[in-house]
């Protein structure tokens, strides 16, 4: 796995996950919805750790600056 997203893509990522975890732990949203969100959030947080995001390869993107 070749790193694959920038600064900037990883702190979104991050952000979004802890809104979405947010939302849920507070009740805000629930049921169905709400675990979608979850698992969301979950997968942003893992892909911002590795820094590699599977669907940027077949669509052929990239958001790491090229050094």
């Amino acid at each position: 796995m070749k790193a694959n997203m920038g600064s900037a893509d990883r702190i979104i990522r991050i952000i979004l996950a802890v809104v979405m975890g947010v939302l849920y732990s507070q009740g805000i949203v629930a049921g169905t919805l709400g675990i979608i969100l979850v698992v969301a959030a979950v997968i942003f947080a893992a892909t911002s750790l590795i820094s590699f995001c599977p669907l940027y390869p077949i669509f052929g993107l990239s958001t790491k600056s090229k050094e």
